[in-house]
């Protein structure tokens, strides 16, 4: 790694900053403009008193004016402490990261097979332009982005979880079954299907669009004129310039990529960091829903900050400024 590239990395990292500042001011935000504040689900309980309440809230700092409370998360944040949850007093980052293997295997498994179809998918559309095939693609792909993602979960636990009975509605592991991978596998199926369909789209028609560009430059025609053969011109020498839009959209993907997992995760009851910000937003736990919001938005920026170096490592003409 040469010096440009850590210069460029350095500039991007103190740009960052005040986003995540503004960020983590907004998220606080809105935390605190929730009906009932944190300690409502506590009302509910007849057994706790007005003094109780008035206790909690001294205890977890809620008396204090929101701009103290806000500058006490900060530098606990700063510090590695995320704070510790509501209910059982355990460690916010700790409960994260719990979900975190759940929440990659789930999305990196979709994303892969996003990139690897849809490619092809878009190779063939390009190449075959005005074909049947083509028509199909873009079709299937406009139906595919007009219709939710909760829609296609549901769709997918009727047809083969309860009608066909071929997998499981939801879930990780049947009860007994932890860590055994073809259970793992088979429960995989459905939520990574619902994900992959979301992104194929996407995929699919961004990598049509980029190939086409590049099909009809000069040097590919140059290439055709020496005799070359179809396939040795588009993966010799068109995929490497068609490729590089497609690592620009992966960067920009990633904020669907983890609100589809969020939505694929509820529907399927997958214990992931989806699942787990659903669930701590029933409960109000306030101090999970701001750290899965800190770790989602540093997780996208250095997301995107992978992408450029990527881009500039591929194509020559870019230069990291």
């Amino acid at each position: 790694m040469n010096g440009d590239v850590i210069g460029y990395i350095l500039r991007r990292i103190l740009h960052s900053i005040p986003l995540v500042i503004g960020v983590s001011i907004i998220g606080f935000g809105i935390m605190h403009l929730a009906p009932g504040g944190p300690l409502a689900v506590y009302t509910l309980n007849p057994t706790i008193t007005v003094t109780d309440i008035e206790r909690l809230r001294v205890a977890l700092g809620l008396d204090q004016p929101i701009h103290l409370q806000y500058l006490s998360w900060a530098k606990a944040m700063l510090t590695g402490s995320w704070g510790v949850t509501f209910f059982g007093g355990r460690p916010v980052l700790e409960v994260i990261l719990e979900r975190v293997p759940a929440t990659m295997i789930l999305m990196g498994t979709s994303l892969a097979l996003a990139i690897v179809i849809g490619t092809l998918i878009g190779i063939l559309g390009a190449v075959k332009r005005s074909s049947i095939f083509d028509y199909l693609a873009t079709t299937g792909a406009m139906l595919a982005l007009s219709f939710p993602t909760f829609w296609f979960g549901l769709m997918a636990i009727y047809v083969f979880a309860i009608q066909l009975g071929w997998l499981p509605s939801g879930g990780m592991y049947e009860l007994g079954e932890e860590g055994n991978p073809w259970d793992l596998a088979r429960h995989l199926v459905l939520p990574v299907m619902v994900l992959t369909l979301v992104l194929l789209a996407t995929w699919s028609r961004y990598s049509r669009s980029s190939f086409l560009d590049v099909i009809q430059q000069d040097y590919i025609r140059t290439a055709r004129s020496k005799g070359l053969g179809e396939r040795q011109i588009l993966f010799r020498h068109a995929l490497r310039n068609a490729v590089i839009p497609l690592v620009a959209l992966l960067g920009v993907q990633l904020p669907t990529l983890f609100s589809g997992a969020l939505v694929a995760e509820t529907i399927f009851s997958w214990p992931g960091m989806g699942r787990l910000f659903v669930d701590a937003l029933n409960m109000k736990e306030y101090p999970i829903l701001m750290g899965m919001i800190m770790f989602t938005a540093l997780f996208v920026i250095v997301g995107n900050l992978i992408a450029d170096v990527a881009i500039a490592a591929i194509d020559p003409r870019v230069k990291l400024a």
